[in-house]
């Protein structure tokens, strides 16, 4: 017997009563190569290259990002709901706590 389980809560889905929500999604590299302009030449980035460097690690910035990714997920009635509200998260509370 398949047992599912919701990939957002946890919670067991039961083929016999509940219905299941399947989410496949797929991220691919989009390469919008624009010539350059004066503008973007006038720009000092040594700022944004600093932080950037210093926000990666060393072993992050040595590994290959796929060009293509799909990822497939099963939902319960409840979490698809969310999903479908807020599919990136943006609109979900975030909570900030102190290290103490």
């Amino acid at each position: 017997m398949i047992h599912f389980t919701c990939d957002m809560c946890g919670k067991e889905i039961q083929a016999e009563s509940d219905q299941r929500y399947v989410v496949k999604m797929e991220v691919t590299s989009c390469s919008t190569k624009q010539p350059l302009t004066e503008a973007d030449l006038d720009q000092d980035s040594l700022q944004a290259v600093s932080e950037l460097l210093q926000s990666q690690s060393i072993t992050g910035m040595n590994e290959e990002v796929p060009a293509r990714q799909t990822m497939r997920f099963d939902l319960c009635s409840q979490c698809r709901l969310k999903f479908v509200n807020d599919p990136l998260g943006i609109e979900s509370p975030h909570f900030d706590f102190s290290a103490n």
